[in-house]
């Protein structure tokens, strides 16, 4: 399906609009559970630990936003930035990972998984561009290892993402803005027999700030579900969607290249970068009553491809045709869960099961020039098999005291296929994941947690079978399928007069080894075994039901444990997070919202002698609502920051440098003050 498809879709799906009013809700809970829909529903009591929490759509509108990931930093010092083009998953850091494209941190939509194993680019790559943010209800985040649902890629945590199910007004939204913004969206919900009928459709460009290339960044998103409700108090609903994205890239530069005049800041050394990619979905749940409790299942099939260009060593390597690449990767998933809840008040149960395939066609490395493939690294198709089993209890034992118990169980098997001989072959890895929280509550207010569990992230399927170096052709080391995680936590959270939300957590990640698949390089490294502890801090306040004032900080201290010559310090891992915001509405007139958001140097070798610089950002928005009419201006980067979105420190070579090339700072910088419009009409 492409582009012409998905607009006949999205004229079908308008032609058929018919206002209605109709509650968006998600499936009913499972008897005796507390679903928390916000920061101001009262958390006391339904929290398994003091890192977990809800956001819903009302906030995560309200939050001026320069990129669509960056809605994840709803969740407490989780960091969203970029060093390439608009259209590539983006950076993440949270509890002093940097967790690149997503690695150890495991994210869904709708019960899909985004994070992509034995990806071309990274292991665990989280691509949220599909989505369309007016369409998300609601964000659960549950930052540690202590949720027995939760999968692959959770040593620092994981978030649910859920899309409405049913609109209660329609919408046409329309913006545009500084360097070629331009966006519209239409959505609405009608009625049809058994059920209802919603759908989205969106177009966004976007030419960027960049001096020497416009990123002609072109994002084309459709969501059509039916959705209704069956016997015994159940719920379903079948969805669809459909993403397509093209970019050029303006990747991150090196320092010298900018202070020696060769470039600007805002320049590029390869202007022939850039991407491609598309994500297509069929995906549904359904929920019922049956016997003493509830069951949940889940099914989805998603079509996925990306081609990435990307050039970061420049004539490192290669002195006549340059160093760039172009990375792959073209697959199907198929899978889902089920889950069965039971109880009686005092004590209640989950038994669940997931099950995920991938059957990966192809995962390539290439080198290229000017776009055109010159030879391949390596490449590969994978059949990559996930199938896990879990159970869950949590027992009130008497008013104050609870706990919740649980134990995952997870079996990995991998068959790669490579252009290499030696490359390929199958490897195999199971493991067992305990997980416990103990609440006690002080008193109706309040709760304090002690949480712990296991957690994990799979390794690049590649890693698991390799022998032999696809660039060096020297024997290569294989890395474990499963690498385990050991979390833990000490927790207290108070909900007072629901006026403050306010909870503080300390915790530890063991990582036993950082052993990945490097899909720039196109073989694997292995790193040491580390450990990552801190605190987290987030107070949300509201003074007036008009005024909402929120607060977060992490500290954190991250190092490896085994001892080595080079040092202890764990590249781009950030040891201080802040944020702060305040937020105001009436119920008719204007409404605005203003965040700072402040995260720390961290160090980028491990002796720590070379450090990034910190990082500043404001952004405020300002509207006027009226009726059925809502126009908002935001200011993204107010005080027109000049620091960096990323940094790396690396050795690259410029034209006339000498063949060793230079060691350097190499940066993506924050993009320059810009303003948006947007208007909307609700029907």
């Amino acid at each position: 399906m492409r582009n012409h498809e998905l607009a006949l879709l999205s004229l079908a799906a308008a032609a058929a609009t018919t206002a209605v009013q109709a509650q968006s809700s998600a499936p009913p809970a499972p008897r005796d559970e507390i679903v928390v829909l916000g920061r101001w529903d009262n958390p006391v009591g339904a929290s398994r630990s003091a890192s977990q929490g809800v956001v819903g759509s009302a906030e995560i509108e309200a939050r001026p936003r320069l990129r669509t990931g960056e809605i994840l930093e709803v969740v407490p010092g989780l960091i969203v930035t970029q060093h390439s083009g608009s259209g590539k998953s983006n950076q993440m850091f949270l509890r002093g990972f940097n967790l690149d494209h997503g690695t150890d941190f495991a994210t869904f939509v709708d019960g899909m998984p985004v994070n992509m194993p034995t990806h071309g680019h990274g292991q665990g790559y989280t691509d949220l561009n599909f989505l369309v943010p007016e369409l998300v209800e609601r964000i659960e985040y549950r930052k540690g290892a202590y949720y027995a649902e939760v999968p692959d890629f959770s040593a620092a945590g994981g978030a649910y993402l859920s899309t409405f199910r049913r609109l209660d007004e329609g919408l046409v939204k329309v913006g545009a803005g500084g360097e070629g913004y331009l966006t519209a969206l239409a959505a609405d919900s009608f009625t049809l027999p058994a059920g209802s009928l919603t759908y989205g459709v969106q177009a966004n460009r976007y030419d960027g700030p960049w001096t020497d290339i416009e990123e002609d960044a072109t994002r084309n998103h459709l969501l059509v579900r039916y959705a209704g409700e069956g016997s015994a108090g159940g719920a379903w609903n079948v969805a669809l969607m459909g993403y397509e994205a093209a970019w050029n890239s303006a990747d991150q530069v090196p320092r010298r290249a900018v202070e020696s005049g060769l470039i600007t800041r805002f320049g590029s050394l390869d202007t022939t970068l850039g991407g491609e990619s598309s994500r297509y979905s069929i995906s549904g749940d359904w929920a019922a009553e049956v016997g003493p409790g509830r069951v949940r299942l889940n099914a989805y099939t998603i079509d996925y491809d990306l081609n990435l260009f990307s050039n970061f060593t420049y004539f490192l390597d290669d002195p006549i045709d340059g160093d760039q690449l172009e990375q792959v990767d073209e697959r199907r998933v198929t899978g889902g869960e089920l889950a069965y809840s039971f109880g009686d008040g005092k004590s209640s149960h989950t038994f669940g099961t997931s099950l995920r395939y991938d059957d990966i066609g192809d995962v390539g490395l290439f080198r290229t020039r000017d776009l055109e493939r010159l030879s391949t690294v390596r490449r590969d198709s994978v059949d990559e098999l996930a199938f896990g089993v879990y159970y869950s209890n949590e027992t009130r034992w008497n008013d104050r005291f609870r706990s919740v118990l649980g134990v995952r169980a997870d079996r990995y098997e991998f068959d790669v296929t490579s252009n290499l001989p030696e490359n390929s072959g199958s490897a195999n890895d199971s493991l067992l994941s305990p997980k416990m929280s103990l609440i006690y509550a002080v008193n109706d207010a309040a709760e304090v947690y002690l949480s712990a569990g296991r957690g994990f992230h799979s390794n690049d399927a590649r890693g698991t079978t390799i022998t032999i170096d696809p660039v060096t052709g020297e024997p290569a080391n294989r890395v474990d399928p499963l690498v385990p995680a050991r979390t833990g936590e000490l927790g207290v959270r108070a909900f007072v007069a629901e006026r403050l939300n306010v909870s503080a957590a300390l915790w530890r990640v063991e990582l036993d080894s950082e052993l990945l698949f490097i899909g720039d390089a196109g073989n694997t490294e292995a790193s040491r075994p580390s450990t990552r502890y801190g605190i987290e801090v987030p107070l949300y306040y509201r003074p007036t039901d008009r005024v909402t004032l929120d607060f977060e900080i992490a500290l954190t201290e991250s190092h490896f444990t085994e001892p080595d010559p080079a040092g202890d310090k764990i590249p781009g891992s950030i040891d201080r997070v802040f944020a702060a915001g305040v937020t105001f509405e009436q119920p008719r007139g204007l409404y605005g919202s203003a965040r700072l958001r402040y995260f720390g140097p961290r160090p980028l070798v491990e002796d720590g002698s070379v450090e990034s610089g910190s990082s500043l950002i404001l952004n405020a928005g300002l509207g006027w609502r009226r009726g059925a009419v809502d126009v908002r201006a935001d200011v993204l980067n107010l005080l027109d920051s000049a620091d960096d979105d990323i940094t790396y420190f690396y050795t690259s070579r410029l034209p006339g440098e000498p063949a060793e090339g230079g060691e350097d700072l190499h940066f993506h910088p924050i993009e320059p003050r810009t303003v948006r419009v947007h208007a909307s009409w609700k029907f």
